[in-house]
């Protein structure tokens, strides 16, 4: 997954196709071959984190996918744009996940060309914010894949907060009436320092459930057995990110190089 920052969506959006097709050979193209690439992740949390971006959003996308038409890949390389869950103004229980009013005039065009062209929603699903941010509601044991905790929601049983996460969009474009678009999950992992309940035992525990029901294929309770690809976040440790100290070791990997932990992709 090739991320475009940004910063460089509105010269994506206002220059012809040209510029996309510049901006793909120049930046993706001359260094790696296409096989390596599945997606093409334009902009990050744009619609609340970035809000000045977000007209350029779509038309972005619009122009760096003719440009992959040009260039014969837009069936194999899809393009989407991820999103916090900070775009659902409802999302416990996932049954009432409903993305913001106030984002739907963006929000229903860009479901609509992912419905049209078989790229999936991509949302970064972080259950250790959710969790350190609301302590009183959720417990470590559910937000770490535990067996020790269930939430019902109507004929549906949740065991972890990952699932819940995830469903809760599911529940949101099935609203809008796009029910049938795949979510990919562009970012999720758990910190090893930096806050509480930031180790890296808890770090390996949350990593390795996610790796594994990817693999397995296990789904969520609103999409039993339809595998959830993920994205592990992150490759290496962010020593000079901005924001809380736990944003700044989120990496399988530390600053030397060195395994932070024994993560086991297998």
């Amino acid at each position: 997954m090739i991320g475009v920052p940004n910063e460089v969506l509105p010269s994506l959006a206002t220059g012809t196709v040209n510029v996309s097709l510049d901006w793909l050979q120049s930046n993706i193209f001359a260094y790696v071959s296409s096989d390596q690439v599945r997606y093409i992740a334009v902009g990050n949390e744009v619609f609340l984190k970035d809000p000045f971006y977000t007209p350029y959003v779509l038309p972005s996308i619009i122009s760096l996918y003719q440009a992959l038409q040009i260039l014969g890949l837009a069936d194999k390389i899809k393009v989407s744009s991820p999103h916090a869950a900070s775009v659902l103004s409802s999302s416990s229980p996932p049954s009432t996940g409903t993305f913001d009013p106030y984002l739907r005039s963006v929000m229903v065009p860009y479901l609509q060309f992912l419905e049209d062209h078989g790229s999936p929603f991509l949302l970064n699903v972080y259950p250790y914010i959710s969790y350190i941010r609301n302590k009183q509601y959720i417990s470590l044991d559910y937000a770490l894949f535990g067996s020790g905790t269930t939430v019902q929601d109507g004929a549906l049983t949740y065991t972890n907060l990952f699932d819940a996460s995830v469903d809760a969009f599911v529940w949101a474009m099935e609203r809008e009436g796009f029910g049938g678009v795949a979510v990919v999950v562009a970012e999720t992992g758990w910190p090893r320092d930096g806050g509480d309940a930031a180790t890296p035992e808890n770090a390996l525990a949350y990593n390795n459930n996610v790796i594994r029901r990817a693999r397995n294929s296990v789904g969520t309770p609103k999409r039993p057995g339809v595998g959830v690809e993920v994205f592990v976040f992150d490759l290496f440790d962010e020593n000079l990110k901005s924001g809380d100290e736990y944003e700044r070791h989120f990496g399988i990997f530390g600053l030397d190089g060195a395994k932070a932990y024994d993560l086991s992709f297998n």
